[in-house]
């Protein structure tokens, strides 16, 4: 099935591969939202059945909970695992102080809450991720249905006095309704360019009445795994200050992807 991969996914495939070898027997593994940490959550599914590997995974949303039960993973809240061991998950954009945006998926608030209930995060990701500063990516902010057309006119007033390329805001849609969360909130995608400081943009944001959160994930992440097409890995460990760089061969095996479709 590997022969079949485009090299985009082939990246995300050899990225979410690396990533399970931060995962070992007994943890509570927090579960990403995405197109990459669908990979991962299939490889992990695969341990379990194959290997005997025994984890509970913490899901960030709805369809990773529906597709961790379906390859055989226990399904655990985050209420019952108290604490996680390592959570890996995807990421729209990362900087070179491996600082996020998060939420093209939607899933922004419980990847964050999970994320930080962690001992480590794990991002896997295509080496297209990357970016000198955040920005270009929409960066996507939670709020509460009442009020959302006031809460968009305030962050965009808001962004007159931020360093930013742009200070459009618009309403994620699903089709002609707006997209709801998994809590049932609305997603305001503010067309930025770049975010000149990350850290104030993202500290003024949760500040407003109305925002639930937001989708920069700043000093959060510990590593980046980076997947090329060609099946080089390249591991950056922001805290132990190392890059680690192998690759991994395709094995033509069983169907574990393919009834994969994102």
């Amino acid at each position: 099935m590997s022969g079949e991969l485009s090299p985009i996914d082939k990246a995300k495939f050899v990225a979410a591969k690396r990533s399970t070898d931060f995962v070992e027997d007994g943890m509570r593994v927090g579960l990403g939202t995405g197109s990459t940490a669908a990979w991962m959550v299939r490889c992990l599914g695969e341990l379990v059945r194959e290997d005997g590997l025994k984890i509970r995974g913490v899901p960030t949303s709805t369809r990773t909970a529906e597709l961790a039960r379906e390859v055989g993973i226990e399904v655990v809240s985050l209420d019952e695992a108290k604490w996680l061991d390592v959570t890996i998950d995807g990421a729209d954009e990362f900087d070179g102080n491996l600082n996020l945006i998060k939420g093209g998926g939607g899933a922004l608030l419980q990847e964050k809450i999970v994320a930080t209930a962690s001992d480590q995060m794990v991002v896997i990701a295509d080496i297209g991720k990357e970016v000198e500063n955040l920005g270009a990516f929409p960066l996507p902010v939670e709020v509460i249905p009442f009020g959302w057309q006031t809460t968009k006119s305030l962050i965009e007033e808001l962004l007159v006095s931020m360093d930013v390329l742009g200070r459009d805001a618009t309403l994620r849609m699903n089709g002609d309704h707006p997209f709801v969360t998994d809590e049932g909130n609305y997603i305001l995608d503010l067309h930025l360019g770049r975010i000149g400081n990350p850290h104030q943009m993202a500290m003024v944001l949760n500040q407003m009445p109305g925002v639930v959160e937001n989708g920069l994930f700043i000093d959060i992440c510990d590593v980046v795994i980076l997947g090329y097409g060609d099946g080089k890995v390249e591991t950056r460990d922001i805290n132990q200050g190392t890059v680690e760089e192998e690759r991994l061969d395709f094995v033509e095996s069983d169907n574990l992807f393919t009834d994969l479709q994102e």
